[in-house]
């Protein structure tokens, strides 16, 4: 991935602390230019979830240049059983913790359920706080063609705007559950309908979810922004998935976004090892003492 860097060295530990790993490197922050050139270029650009400042600090330096706060935060974070349940405030906080954590990362903003919907007004000021409150670089929104005016208003008012087509897990109760869409002729003209509406009316870029990849390649052919996938297959310029389920982190993920690491199985052999050494009282050194006329002192109490 053709992204400028600059390794910064001589980092200090913090205070307390001990310094993990190797000096990060830093690099010039991804902007919707950054994305741009990529796809102007045929280079894929990889995305990821995030939900916190910590993640988002090791993923940057990973170099994943797109981080999304998504209101999949609702299930991650919160432990709800579907996206609807994520509040707009904790959204944005998280967002803004993102952003600190990956303040060279592209951050895009999740707009949840009912954040949106309701009138136009309020869609813009809700909007405008993940920029202001939430320092994001764009806000996502699940939207067809008929919602071009409110993407036409909000990228007027001076907000990129990510367009969500495809599949709508804000919409999934309407249909009984989640699915994919897109798989009949029909299905695919509607979608490549709201990309093209969507991408006239201001969308700066287009995210299509759950769809099959004739479908998605076809959008990328005629889309002047940059299309990234979610389960929509390789022809997309961008490809992104929840961080928990590509870590192995989740008991159920779906198909198109396998585990490449065990990171749950890791941190239950962690955990098992900490409550070993907690039963043995194997702690180490402790690191906090007092001198030795005190220590009598405490001894006399």
């Amino acid at each position: 991935m053709a992204i400028d860097t600059e390794i910064k060295t001589n980092r200090p530990a913090e205070a307390g602390g001990t310094e993990a790993g190797a000096a990060p490197a830093v690099r010039k922050p991804v902007t919707l230019r950054t994305l741009h050139r990529m796809k102007s270029r045929g280079e894929k650009f990889a995305c990821l979830t995030c939900y916190d400042a910590t993640t988002a600090r090791w993923l940057e330096r990973a170099g994943v240049p797109v981080l999304l706060i998504g209101d999949t935060a609702a299930e991650m974070i919160l432990g709800y059983p579907s996206t609807i349940h994520a509040p707009l405030d904790f959204l944005i906080q998280l967002t803004a913790a993102v952003k600190r954590g990956a303040p060279g990362a592209f951050v895009m903003g999740d707009m949840p359920f009912m954040s949106y919907q309701a009138e136009d007004a309020e869609a813009i000021r809700n909007a405008g706080r993940f920029m202001t409150e939430g320092t994001a670089d764009a806000v996502k929104l699940e939207v067809d063609r008929h919602h071009a005016p409110l993407i036409e208003k909000i990228s007027r008012a001076g907000v990129p705007v990510v367009a969500h087509i495809g599949s709508k897990p804000q919409h999934a109760k309407r249909h009984g559950g989640y699915a994919s869409t897109g798989k009949t002729l029909s299905e695919a003209k509607e979608i490549l309908a709201d990309a093209i509406a969507l991408q006239d009316a201001g969308a700066s870029i287009l995210l299509v979810e759950a769809c099959p990849n004739e479908v998605t390649a076809k959008i990328v052919e005629k889309a002047r922004v940059p299309v990234i996938g979610c389960g929509a297959g390789p022809a997309c310029d961008g490809q992104i998935v929840v961080t928990q389920d590509l870590f192995g982190l989740t008991d159920w993920q779906p198909a198109f976004a396998r585990p490449i690491a065990g990171l749950g199985d890791a941190i239950v052999s962690a955990a098992e090892r900490w409550i070993g050494m907690v039963q043995r009282s194997d702690l180490g050194e402790h690191p906090y003492r007092m001198n030795d006329d005190a220590a009598s002192e405490v001894k006399k109490l």
